[in-house]
């Protein structure tokens, strides 16, 4: 199953429905309707290669991926606004009700699930 890691709490945010968009630089590779697995970790992996170990605690699909605006700050829970970021709209979220540990890792990146 395709993952994507988050720092704590923005994969709690979006398990509860809070957090309706994820900010990130680059577009996803994810078919239309695909699943992903909201892996929530407590380390910024900033280089490649760069992994932790996480709780996996939601499944969501990615609608729309477009450009962050200044009017999206309070629907991906973020702090400020910055051009030239891109918003991944959320949806179809799917909350873990008992997270289990996973791997961590950058980008969208590949974990056997046999809980799932």
């Amino acid at each position: 199953m395709k993952a994507l890691s988050v720092v704590y709490p923005a994969g709690s945010k979006i398990a509860d429905g809070q957090k309706k968009l994820e900010i990130r630089r680059w577009h996803p590779d994810l078919g239309e309707n695909e699943a992903v697995l909201i892996v929530e970790n407590h380390n910024f992996l900033m280089n490649e290669g760069d992994e932790d170990i996480g709780h996996a605690v939601a499944i969501i699909t990615v609608g729309k991926v477009r450009d962050f605006t200044p009017e999206d700050v309070e629907a991906a829970c973020a702090s400020s606004y910055e051009p030239g970021w891109l918003a991944w709209e959320i949806q179809s979220v799917r909350k873990i009700t008992a997270p289990f540990p996973v791997r961590a890792a950058r980008k969208i990146y590949e974990v056997e699930c046999p809980h799932l």
